[in-house]
């Protein structure tokens, strides 16, 4: 028997659709992702980018503050270990995804963690096939696998994520550990001007580090970059490796010339990449229509529809514009309401 609605994918967007998905009696059947070496390395674990980061901040409901009484009373027994890990800050992105995976199956979400690798939605029930060899039908299908960041791949870069190393400046740039200090951002086009300039607000100094002698970004992106006193572009420099130790996390970044072979170092507390995401649309290609640079498309103003009927999509997969929790999170509340409403339109 077909079930209902699938959703594929565990952040932000995939457990608020499948709270929305369970409260509305649809049973949902959500498919987390696997725990693989590969997911690991391309960093597609289960529960999404915020599992990677370290304070949330800015996902309202959760000011800073003791939460581990919290964590003890809501989280099954074997997640219960973050409460003694809970540094009393406020929630953490582990801490909050948790929580919301806690949520959906309170709700009544059903939960496989193994990541859908193939898909038919030539004729529906559509069909669905995992990693592990689990095939299911489904009535309706939410998409919700997420972007994920594109890193230079240096060792000690991995060394460093999330003690200083990260992709979202909105997300992490106004911490303690980044306030008042110099940064890095690496990248030359549109975000990378955006990045800097907001990460200007609370550093003592940005540099800009571009392998290029001229930005990439549109000129009213550059011309405020150029304009900011607080930003310094690094010209015709790459990051040759990141600096830092076991105690402090970050203190600076090797740079290399494009021109010669000279080096040099920078001090700095943090480094933040911006050159891309790439969402997570392999399985989808040919299957549902994407945009050049591979989101799902959502065919409808306001709506979460795809280019296939009955297929929904939220999140970071269709978003490359925005890639917030709360941005992502709304979304699914949005994926899982024009689901049902689909659902019901069919007869479902």
């Amino acid at each position: 028997m077909a079930e209902h609605v699938v959703i594929v994918g565990s952040g932000p967007a995939g457990w608020t659709a499948a709270i929305y998905a369970a409260r509305a009696n649809l049973n949902p059947l959500v498919f987390e992702g696997a725990v693989t070496e590969e997911n690991r390395q391309d960093g597609t674990l289960p529960l999404g980018q915020l599992a990677l980061t370290t304070e949330v901040e800015n996902f309202p409901g959760f000011p800073a503050g003791d939460l581990s009484g919290f964590l003890t009373t809501s989280l099954d027994e074997e997640h219960r270990y973050l409460a003694d890990m809970h540094h009393k800050q406020g929630v953490s992105g582990p801490e909050l995804m948790h929580l919301m995976r806690k949520q959906a199956s309170n709700c009544g979400a059903r939960i496989e963690t193994d990541d859908i690798v193939e898909v038919d939605f030539s004729n529906r029930p559509f069909k669905l096939k995992s990693l592990g060899g689990k095939e299911v039908e489904a009535e309706a299908v939410i998409l919700a696998t997420g972007a994920r960041a594109n890193y230079l791949g240096l060792p000690s870069e991995d060394k460093y994520k999330n003690r200083g190393v990260s992709a979202c400046a909105v997300c992490d740039g106004a911490l303690p550990r980044f306030r008042n200090k110099p940064l890095v951002v690496v990248g030359g086009g549109d975000s990378a001007c955006e990045e800097a300039d907001y990460l200007s607000k609370f550093a003592s100094m940005v540099h800009m580090i571009h392998r290029r002698d001229e930005l990439r970004a549109s000129k009213v992106m550059a011309d405020r970059v150029l304009n900011n006193p607080k930003i310094t572009v690094e010209w015709n420099s790459v990051i040759d490796e990141v600096l830092g130790n076991d105690e402090t996390g970050v203190t600076g970044a090797r740079l290399k010339s494009t021109v010669d072979d000279s080096t040099r170092e920078l001090e700095a507390s943090g480094m933040f990449l911006a050159i891309g995401h790439t969402p997570n649309t392999r399985f989808l290609e040919g299957k549902v229509d994407l945009t050049p640079k591979k989101y799902v498309v959502w065919t409808t103003p306001f709506r979460t529809t795809t280019s296939v009927e009955g297929v929904f999509a939220a999140g970071d997969v269709a978003d490359d514009y925005y890639r917030q929790a709360c941005t992502a999170a709304g979304t699914g509340c949005m994926a899982a309401l024009d689901a049902e409403r689909w659902l019901a339109s069919q007869g479902l």
